[in-house]
């Protein structure tokens, strides 16, 4: 029992010195003399050598039958001999074929061949017993020559791999991998905002209408979560076996650039892809609009599939394939990306200092929001000088994106100041400005977090630089984020204009009905969406009183002399001589021939005017009517009856059912008064 102990102590002992030699020794030689000198405190450990390195009879002859000691000359020179035949039968400059399309186990063999001359170069000083200085220098001359070889070879085959197992990518494939992210290209790029005169609702469907485009199909190189294949994956474990060998034999350079060759040609084809082309500035700033349009939808799309999808690929590739080398990984991964991350700066530049114009901005405000998205993916990706040079750059832009959005702002408030067309509506309906505005400003609130903050440090700009304390409205301000009191400001631009507009219409009355027409459609776009918050009850409610008072004024205009008629002005009730009754029935007819024309009259013009919203144009109907029937029925009933009875149809032409009826023929819009069915002929 205690001999079998001993036995055990002894092996615990050998295994920790063969651990000992393989983590320190670096090259073969070195292991043989730190044997030598552990043998020389204890001779059990002299038996290391052969456990070590074993006797390899296929390609390299071991150097001697017995086991521990030095390799002898000829041992050396044999195994480079042997190196140096594989390594030339793949010279590139004499063999067109290529290794990884030969026979499967003629790479280990290449690799055995190429850890040789590496070894070997990497520790060339022969031991004592080994050969001449002469000889040493000419081995050394043949292995560095036969490494030159090996490694062109293997630059070769590494640029192969890289090609050869590229995976190829298409656009459906990125925008499905960006989806499974929860990112919303939908909102990034679905609004249309072509015509901003159309409904809002509908500029809010055409997210929905995209929703079956080729951009919800993934591609089948696509898993389940957001990553992308950029290599095969069975081509990583020889990519990184080469790009081992290259940075131990300090050819990393040419790794390097055979890399970044490669997979920069390959990123420029994927921004191609997704339909990003280089431009130059000045080509960006000739573009026509709708063309422009579509090229910076397809850059907010890119931005977030570059970021989170191709470069977050890139950067595990990096790390996969050049695992041994840290340096090399950061500098392959950032000269790799930074020409497709600054390709998408550029354009990202030239926008901020092309033409401002309104249909720019929301485009512009979902650029900002996606560079400003992917900037801590850029932050976490990037590393050391490229961080810098990247991370600053994007920075940059981003802030000169934030002042073309403040820019563009000011510049819509100007133009809602100073719009200037002198034809007035036809029919008194909503003005297209009103619609343009109002719509504009729902999309606006769309991005309320990202204008809060690009507004948030006061730089109104342009119009805005009124003091808003002017307004009634000021007491709401204190209660306001930044974007509410910017649209505060905007809608009252407006406002103003419209009143402005309204004195065009000769007819004081259709003054009233425009105001009331337009007045009616921004409460109901402010009420039925988040305006209606950042404005605020007060500001609903002062607007629905002010329509209210344009409906007493519009009846105060249009009827007061109609309802005149209608006054009993001291006809009495019929009693007294012949010749005071026959003055009072001549003022009578008067009266009555006067109210029908002044109806009629109303009824021709205001049949032709328009109120589009079916509950103010019953309710104008209801004030009518409550001021004008009661008031004919009860001038009819009183002196109705001292008219004779055969001519009387003559000057009372209405009953007060009648007018009701024709009543609410007004604001429908008709064509011509002798077109309505309910109309006596």
């Amino acid at each position: 029992m205690a001999a079998t102990a001993r036995v055990d102590g002894q092996e615990k002992v050998i295994a920790t010195a063969q651990h000992i030699v393989k983590s320190l020794a670096t090259s073969k030689n070195a292991a043989e003399d730190m044997i030598r000198i552990l043998s020389g405190f204890d001779n059990r450990l002299s038996i290391m050598n052969e456990d070590l390195f074993p006797p390899a009879p296929d390609v390299f002859p071991s150097a001697s039958a017995g086991g521990g000691g030095d390799a002898e000359p000829s041992d050396v020179e044999a195994r480079l001999d042997a190196a140096e035949k594989v390594i030339l039968r793949w010279d590139p400059s004499s063999c067109d074929s290529l290794l990884w399309e030969a026979l499967p186990e003629e790479i280990p063999e290449f690799f055995a061949a190429v850890d040789e001359v590496v070894s070997f170069t990497a520790d060339p000083q022969p031991s004592p017993s080994s050969s001449p200085s002469a000889a040493a220098g000419d081995l050394r001359y043949r292995a560095e020559s036969a490494l030159q070889i090996a490694m062109f070879r293997l630059e070769e085959e590494f640029r192969y791999l890289m090609i050869q197992n590229t995976v190829p990518l298409n656009a459906d494939g990125l925008y499905g991998s960006i989806r499974r992210l929860s990112l919303s290209f939908a909102s990034d790029s679905g609004e249309n905002i072509e015509d901003l005169e159309g409904s809002v609702e509908e500029e809010q469907q055409q997210p929905q209408q995209q929703e079956g485009s080729p951009e919800d199909r993934s591609g089948s190189s696509l898993s389940e979560d957001r990553s992308v294949d950029l290599i095969r994956p069975e081509a990583i474990a020889s990519l990184k076996e080469i790009a081992d060998r290259m940075i131990w034999a300090e050819y990393w350079r040419e790794l390097h650039q055979v890399y970044c060759t490669v997979r920069r040609d390959i990123l420029d084809e994927c921004l191609i892809i997704l339909g990003v082309d280089r431009m130059s500035i000045e080509e960006v700033q000739r573009m026509e609009w709708r063309m422009l349009n579509d090229k910076m939808k397809k850059w907010i799309q890119t931005v977030k599939i570059v970021a989170r999808v191709l470069l977050m690929e890139e950067r595990r590739l990096c790390d996969q394939i050049f695992a041994a080398c840290e340096e090399l990984r950061e500098e392959c991964f950032a000269e790799t990306a930074k020409g497709c991350v600054m390709q998408l700066l550029n354009f990202g530049d030239a926008i901020t200092i092309c033409q401002r114009s309104s249909e720019k901005l929301f485009r512009i405000l979902d650029m900002y929001e996606a560079l400003a998205d992917v900037m801590p993916d850029l932050q976490a990706l990037f590393s050391g000088d490229s961080r810098d040079l990247i991370c600053g750059e994007a920075e940059g832009i981003l802030r000169r994106l934030g002042d073309a959005v403040r820019g563009t702002l000011s510049e819509f408030e100007n133009a809602v100041q100073g719009e200037s067309s002198r034809k007035p509506m036809q029919a008194g309906e909503i003005h297209p400005l009103t619609r343009y505005v109002m719509n504009y400003v729902r999309l606006l609130v769309d991005y309320s977090d990202t204008l809060d903050l690009l507004l948030e440090d006061g730089g109104m700009g342009g119009a805005a630089d009124q003091d808003p304390s002017e307004s009634d409205d000021s007491r709401c301000l204190g209660s306001m984020t930044p974007l509410g009191r910017r649209l505060l400001l905007l809608i009252s631009y407006l406002e103003s204009n419209l009143e402005e507009k309204s004195k065009l219409y000769e007819d004081a009355a259709m003054q009233y009905i425009f105001l009331m027409n337009n007045i009616l459609y921004i409460v109901q776009k402010v009420k039925d969406s988040e305006l209606g918050r950042l404005l605020g009850d007060h500001w609903i409610r002062k607007r629905r009183g002010q329509i209210r008072q344009y409906d007493t004024s519009y009846l105060r205009t249009s009827w007061t002399k109609v309802l005149s008629y209608l006054k009993d002005d001291g006809f009495g009730s019929g009693s007294g001589s012949g010749s005071s009754n026959s003055v009072s029935r001549m003022a009578l007819k008067e009266r009555f021939k006067s109210f029908n024309l002044a109806f009629e009259e109303i009824y021709r013009v205001q049949t032709a005017w328009k109120v589009p919203d079916p509950q103010l144009r019953e309710e104008l109907r209801i004030s009518i009517a409550e001021k004008v029937i009661p008031a004919y029925r009860s001038f009819m009933g009183r002196f109705g009856g001292q008219l004779e009875g055969g001519r009387a149809a003559k000057y009372i032409k209405y009953t007060p059912e009648d007018l009701e009826n024709y009543l609410l023929d007004l604001f429908e819009g008709l064509p011509g008064p002798a077109n309505h069915p309910r109309r006596k002929p």
